[in-house]
């Protein structure tokens, strides 16, 4: 029979997740602090606490740790999305995203960052044309969701709509992280869903 210190030890897996954890917000720290240049092996594993043999260990290269940066960031950025695809859930996205800006991790502010950044960066763009293509295809999904459910007309585009809301989603988001004492999201949030439920639904036109 185990004792009770070492059925409280930590295993193998739970002291790797928590390193994991730490590296990725050490990172994320230093990309809001003092941007992508910043972003060594060693600087990381400095801010954590632990060697830069820690952190190679783990990620390998720089642009491995970006890669899970980027993926851990954007993981349930908005929480309670269980609506089916469809209007109703895109919407749901739409307005839980921007009213998040504000009160964003430093895992959430990192993401918006290194993305603007990836616009001219060769060791970014890759990494951050995966996460943009796999937001696209969520909002596409859920287009085809409201057509196919009769609540988005038949003429609207999937592909051209992820687009322009990933683009004003990105948009906007940077623009709170550079001006919050002048935006409200708690204004812009509802506005930005209603707008686009208006244009998307099925009634839009009548």
């Amino acid at each position: 029979m185990l004792s009770a210190d070492e059925r409280e030890r930590p295993t193998q897996a739970q002291r790797r997740e928590r390193t994991e954890a730490a590296l990725l917000h050490a990172a994320a720290e230093l990309v809001v602090e003092r941007g992508v240049r910043a972003l060594t092996l060693a600087a990381v594993g400095t801010r954590a606490g632990y060697s830069r043999g820690i952190v190679s260990h783990h990620y390998g290269s720089k642009q491995a740790l970006v890669d899970a940066l980027a993926r851990a960031s954007q993981t349930g950025f908005v929480p309670g999305v269980v609506h089916p695809a469809g209007l109703q859930r895109l919407v749901f996205l739409i307005e839980g995203y921007v009213a998040a800006l504000p009160g964003a991790d430093t895992l959430s502010r990192s993401f918006l960052l290194l993305w603007a950044e990836a616009a001219t960066s060769h060791e970014l763009a890759e990494v951050f044309r995966e996460r943009d293509e796999a937001f696209r295809a969520e909002l596409r999904a859920d287009v085809v969701g409201g057509i196919d459910a009769g609540d988005i007309r038949t003429d609207v585009d999937p592909v051209v709509t992820a687009v322009a809301i990933v683009g004003q989603l990105r948009g906007v988001g940077l623009q709170l992280l550079l001006a919050e004492d002048t935006l409200d999201p708690t204004v812009l949030a509802p506005e930005m869903a209603e707008q686009w439920r208006r244009a998307l639904r099925v009634d839009a036109r009548s």
